[in-house]
């Protein structure tokens, strides 16, 4: 079975690497760190026997959140530990006062869209050529919390 927790400097690598598996445009090693540095972002990970399998990573400014990544590596999916995160997610949300979460998701990962559906994610509209590598466009989904 796995954990989820808040990510340390130490798993930085790990994450770089894992987006390099998981993305065609995965981010640098220098881009996650960045990211971590930051006092408004967040990331959690899910490990399994002390392996990183995924990680989250949301931006948050005042009452609302951006989920920018959620990845779980191909051979440990569709077991909970996206779920996991996400609800590590809400209650970082809850002690932090962020009551809307929002996220893009490529129009084609039908996958991702259902999965963010079943945890109460509702379609907002479509971002045109919001991704390249290759290009397609965005649906932008957003779910409210504390209801």
């Amino acid at each position: 079975m796995f954990t989820v927790r808040q990510i340390e400097e130490s798993d930085i690598e790990k994450i770089a690497a894992l987006e390099q598996q998981i993305f065609p445009d995965g981010w640098s090693h220098e881009a996650v760190r960045d990211t971590y540095r930051q006092d408004n972002s967040v990331l959690f990970g899910a490990f399994d026997s002390g392996k990183l399998i995924g990680y989250l990573i949301v931006y948050y400014v005042l009452d609302e959140g951006e989920i920018a990544r959620i990845a779980v590596e191909k051979g440990s999916r569709r077991q909970g530990a996206a779920g996991h995160m996400l609800l590590k997610l809400e209650n970082f949300c809850e002690e932090k006062g962020i009551t809307k979460l929002m996220l893009e998701v490529r129009e084609s990962n039908e996958a991702a869209a259902a999965f963010y559906k079943d945890y109460g994610f509702e379609e907002d509209g479509i971002r045109k050529g919001y991704y390249a590598d290759p290009a397609e466009d965005a649906v932008l989904m957003s779910r409210r919390l504390g209801r």
